[in-house]
Parts: C-alpha cells; structure tokens; sequence
C-alpha cells in the first residue's frame, strides 16, 4: 500500500497539539494546506475539506472520521469515484517524545486499483505540502506552549 509519511518535533504537549490539530475553524489563520475543514473533530463526523498544495490552486473534498483518540490519534478516510478505485486515509499521530514535547506525525496510505498508478504524479507536492502544514501546526503550538 503506497504512504506518505512526514513528522515534526514539536516543543510542547500532546494536548496543546491536539487542540491546534482540532480546532478547525482556526485553520485558515495558520495551515497553509488545509485551508478550511468544516465538522467535528468526532469518531464518525462528515468533513468538508478545501487544501491547497503549494503553487497550486485549491480543491476540495469530503471525508469521513474514522478515529478521533484526544491528544493522540485523528484519521479521516475519503474515497474518489468507487470504493475500491482510489480510496485515501489521511492521519496524525501525537506521540510523546520524553521531556521535548512530542513528535507529530502525518501520513496517508493510499489504496485501491489506480493508487500505484497516482501516486508518481502526487507523491512530491502532497510530501511538501505536509511538510508546510506540519511546521505551521509546530510553531502555532509552540507560540501556545
């Protein structure tokens, strides 16, 4: 199954990250790529997402929460066209990382007939696009800290 994963280190509490990870409204003020989420951070909540990837226009689409764990884990799977042809799950992870905070990962598995196919066209910019957010979500937790 073919993943992108990225992580940052992130100088404060998992419960801080969390906050700034699940604040949705608050996202068009510091996440360059996920511009906008509407719903609630909750086990089973509807999403409507717009991101953009860097100088790129912005898109949106829809996803579902498959696990919302405080402080911990969020994950959201969304599907294009047909369950089955290009089916993505995008997640984040909090793990504490001993005294320096913790270490915020962000990966998506892509799955599904086309997945392999995909992926060498987006791979570079979703890979640079989640370094973006993730270093945006570092400092805007950090300046909370």
């Amino acid at each position: 199954m073919p993943t992108i994963k990225t992580a940052v280190d992130v100088a404060t509490s998992a419960e801080i990250v969390w906050r700034v990870l699940t604040d949705f409204p608050s996202y068009p003020k510091w996440n360059p790529f996920l511009v906008s989420v509407q719903g609630n951070p909750s086990s089973g909540a509807r999403l409507k997402i717009q991101a953009r990837f860097p100088n790129a226009g912005a898109f949106k689409f829809s996803a579902r929460i498959v696990k919302a764990i405080p402080a911990t884990e969020l994950r959201w799977r969304r599907r294009r066209w047909l369950e089955g042809v290009f089916d993505r799950e995008q997640a984040f992870f909090i793990i504490p990382n001993g005294i320096k905070g913790v270490r915020f990962i962000h990966r998506e598995h892509f799955s599904g007939l086309l997945a392999a196919l995909i992926m060498p066209f987006i791979s570079g910019k979703t890979t640079k696009a989640f370094n973006l957010m993730n270093l945006a979500l570092k400092r805007t937790a950090e300046a909370k800290h």
